[in-house]
C-alpha cells in the first residue's frame, strides 16, 4: 500500500480507502466483514461510511452500515481512521436531515452510538444544505471537534464555490476549518477537474474521491440493452438507481467504455484497475473510495496500487474520456 499527507493535516493515509454504502442491503454483514478484513490486509487504513447508509435503503435500514463498522472495529479501533457524513434522512421529522446545529448535534451522536466509537476521525457534510446558513453548519461543527467527539472536518457533494465560501466563512470566524472534500470522480466524470481541484490544491484539502467505476461501468461488465436487474443501476435500488442511470446509462457512455476496454485488453490489464490505476496517477487525489458488494469486487480494484500508469498511457486515457472533463457528456 503507498500512503499519502491527508491535505493540511499531520495524517497519513492509505491511497486506497474503502467505501461501505452498499453495507447491510446489497451486501449482508458476514460478506461486509469480509471486505473489510480484505481491505485491511491490503493495508487499507482509511474507511468511509455515513449515517444514512445503506445507499438507497428505506428508513428503516438507515445507519445499518455504521452498526456493522462498528461491530468490525471492536478490538481494533486504533488501527483505522474511521469517516463517517452527516445530512442525509435519518426520520420522518423535517429536522431529521440537512446541516442545521440541531442535526448535526443529534447526527453525530447517532454515529457514535452506532460505530462503538468515543470520537470520528472525519466528520463530513454529506450534501451542501442551501436551506441552513453555511455559518450555522461551520458552527456546528466547530462545536463537534473541539468537545472531542471529531478530529477533522470535511465535505462531500460540494460544488467549488459553495466549498470556498465555506472556508472563508470559517476562516473569517476563526472557526475550524474544513480538510476534505469528497467528489464524484472517474473516468466517466471529469468536471471537478476544472473548479474543484486547482480550489482543493490551493487550499491544501485533502481529496478523497467516491464512485470510481462509475457504479461499476468501468468494469466493463454491463451492456446497454441490458438494465440490470440487481445493483446500482437497478429499479430495485430505487431513487439511487434512477440516478444512477440518468448519470451514466447513455450510448456515449457505452461508447467510451467500448474504448477504454480494447485500451486495457490491449495491455492486459482489467478495466477496472486501469481506471483506478489512472485516478492514482493523478498528484491532487489522495485516496480513492473502492466500493465493493462482494469480497471478490477488490481484486481488481485492489491490484491497482501496483500497476503504475506510463506518461503516454494516461495521456491516452485522457484523450479518450476528454469530454467528460469540460461537462458536455450526456447526461
Amino acid at each position: 500500500m503507498q500512503f499519502a499527507r491527508f491535505g493540511r493535516t499531520g495524517l497519513s493515509i492509505s491511497r486506497l480507502g474503502l467505501g461501505t454504502a452498499t453495507f447491510g442491503k446489497q451486501t449482508d454483514e458476514a460478506a461486509s466483514h469480509r471486505i473489510l478484513d480484505i481491505a485491511a490486509e491490503a493495508g487499507v487504513n482509511f474507511i468511509d461510511t455515513a449515517d444514512a447508509y445503506p445507499m438507497g435503503a428505506d428508513l428503516s435500514l438507515v445507519g445499518r452500515t455504521e452498526e456493522i463498522i462498528g461491530r468490525w472495529l471492536k478490538g481494533k479501533r486504533d488501527r483505522f481512521l474511521v469517516a463517517t457524513k452527516a445530512g442525509g434522512p435519518m426520520g420522518v421529522s423535517s429536522w431529521d436531515q440537512g446541516a442545521s446545529r440541531k442535526h448535526l448535534l443529534d447526527a453525530v451522536e447517532g454515529s457514535l452510538r452506532r460505530l462503538g466509537t468515543d470520537y470520528i476521525d472525519l466528520y463530513q457534510l454529506h450534501i451542501d444544505d442551501p436551506a441552513t446558513p453555511l455559518d450555522e453548519s461551520a458552527e456546528a461543527l466547530d462545536l463537534i471537534v473541539r468537545s472531542g467527539k471529531a478530529r477533522y472536518v470535511g465535505v462531500s457533494n460540494f460544488l467549488a464555490y459553495r466549498l470556498a465560501r465555506a472556508i472563508g466563512r470559517q476562516d473569517t470566524l476563526r472557526l475550524v476549518r474544513f480538510v476534505s472534500v469528497q467528489p464524484r470522480y472517474n473516468l466517466l466524470f471529469r468536471e471537478i477537474e476544472r473548479e474543484l481541484l486547482p480550489l482543493a490544491h490551493e487550499e491544501d484539502l485533502a481529496v478523497v474521491p467516491f464512485n470510481p467505476l462509475a457504479g461499476g461501468l468501468l468494469t466493463g461488465k454491463y451492456r446497454r440493452d441490458r438494465t440490470p436487474e440487481v445493483g446500482r443501476f437497478s429499479a430495485e435500488n430505487g431513487q439511487f438507481g434512477a440516478l444512477y442511470q440518468a448519470r451514466y446509462w447513455h450510448d456515449r457512455e457505452f461508447e467510451t467504455i467500448g474504448k477504454l476496454q480494447e485500451v486495457a485488453q490491449g495491455r492486459g490489464i482489467p478495466l477496472a484497475t486501469l481506471a483506478i490505476a489512472w485516478m492514482l496517477a493523478n498528484p491532487r487525489i489522495t485516496s480513492i473510495l473502492l466500493g465493493a458488494s462482494r469480497p471478490e469486487h477488490l481484486t481488481d480494484t485492489l491490484a491497482a496500487i501496483d500497476s503504475a500508469l506510463g506518461a503516454d498511457l494516461k495521456a491516452q486515457l485522457d484523450d479518450l474520456t476528454m469530454h467528460y472533463r469540460r461537462g458536455d457528456a450526456v447526461r
